[in-house]
């Protein structure tokens, strides 16, 4: 198991292979006493569209690159399900709990990207 590999890419592809949309990167590495490195957050249509998204990345990032993560929750209901990997939180919602908790405006001081969807 390698922690310096960039699992971004491997997650982001894991997303859009499982149609997931709305993805997003918030890089907190300027952030002083940040408690994780950055986050993804993602959305899907449906509570097993949201398991199967986070299904996916936790079998690719294992599969690519042998991490697994330190924790996850959020599968009794599948409406937000986040799985973290230390230097990284990845968020999978459906798009009304999204709306809802609103993690790019909480976290707004950090460097946000937006990954265009694939059609």
């Amino acid at each position: 198991m390698q922690e310096n590999i960039d699992i971004t890419p491997v997650i982001i592809e894991a997303i859009q292979d499982k149609k997931g949309q709305k993805i997003t990167t918030i890089d907190f590495s300027g952030i002083e006493g940040a408690s994780t490195g950055g986050f993804i957050i993602c959305q899907g249509r449906s509570t097993s569209q949201v398991s199967a998204i986070a299904d996916a990345i936790r079998e690719d990032v294992q599969k690519k690159t042998g991490r697994k993560p330190y924790n996850y929750d959020g599968y009794r209901n599948s409406q937000w399900i986040v799985i973290d990997y230390g230097d990284l939180m990845i968020h999978v919602f459906l798009p009304d709990v999204r709306e809802f908790y609103n993690l790019e405006d909480l976290w707004s001081d950090g460097k946000t990207t937006i990954i265009p969807d694939i059609e």
